[in-house]
């Protein structure tokens, strides 16, 4: 079985991690699959959005595979590029969806964390379990989740280690789109062509100020900001957004 589904949809790239029988568990496999499709993606000029999601109708990713944890592939599931699942630790330039299908929970919640944007089917729920089997959420969680929710739902999450709902995620600010199952690659792909629709430069400059911006003091990020959007205002593109504008016709954008 090919552990990692691609498909290219115009400007989107689908990864689809394929272990519905271990709940989308991640393995060497996967963590090395992943790793290397960011890494296609990332120098591919024609992809500016990914959607990542699961096979099935059961779960995201329920985490590390413990079975492959024990036979031995704890170097390849943690130590890929990107670290856990090939992602957990990537600094990665283009928007990433990830299209919840299920359960997100342990380390696919953390994968979940290390996207973009979020769109859940109704019945998915969302957690960090690791304290009840005496872990602590080493790939992220512990990190991002404060930076997503209020600090004191972090803590909670953290501390009692109780998932909750898609509609609770979605009112806390977690995710974007909660939505019936039977549509979840629909939103997910419609939000994606939004974003695909735009100019990619002005699109990952976007992500990458208000990244670097969000985590320091408003004078810094000020000069964050204007270091990054001088290149924007001068590319090609911005040239191209305007003209179309006024000639009352869709943009061509390069990327340039």
């Amino acid at each position: 079985m090919t552990e990692l589904l691609r498909e290219r949809q115009g400007r989107v790239e689908v990864l689809t991690i394929n272990r519905p029988e271990a709940r989308n568990a991640i393995n060497g496999a996967v963590s090395r699959a992943v790793a290397t499709a960011l890494d296609e993606i990332e120098a591919d000029d024609d992809c500016w959005v990914v959607v990542l999601t699961g096979s099935g109708d059961k779960a995201f990713s329920a985490g590390m595979d413990l079975k492959a944890f024990a036979a031995g592939e704890a170097g390849d599931i943690m130590g890929a590029k990107g670290g856990f699942g090939g992602i957990a630790q990537r600094q990665f330039p283009k928007p990433i969806i990830a299209a919840v299908n299920g359960s997100c929970l342990a380390g696919g919640f953390e994968i979940m964390l290390s996207c973009d944007l979020v769109v859940a089917v109704e019945s998915a729920t969302f957690g960090i379990p690791e304290v009840k089997r005496g872990l602590v959420a080493g790939a992220g969680g512990l990190v991002r989740l404060p930076k997503r929710v209020a600090p004191a739902i972090a803590m909670e999450m953290a501390l009692t280690g109780e998932p909750i709902s898609a509609h609770r995620a979605y009112e806390l600010g977690l995710i974007n789109r909660v939505v019936p199952a039977g549509s979840l690659m629909e939103a997910a792909l419609e939000l994606a062509g939004t974003i695909a629709a735009n100019a990619p430069l002005a699109v990952r400059t976007s992500k990458q100020v208000i990244k670097d911006a969000g985590e320091v003091p408003d004078a810094k990020g000020w000069e964050i900001s204007n270091a990054a959007i001088a290149p924007v205002f001068a590319s090609a593109d911005a040239m191209e957004g305007a003209v179309a504008f006024a000639e009352k016709r869709a943009p061509n954008w390069t990327g340039k």
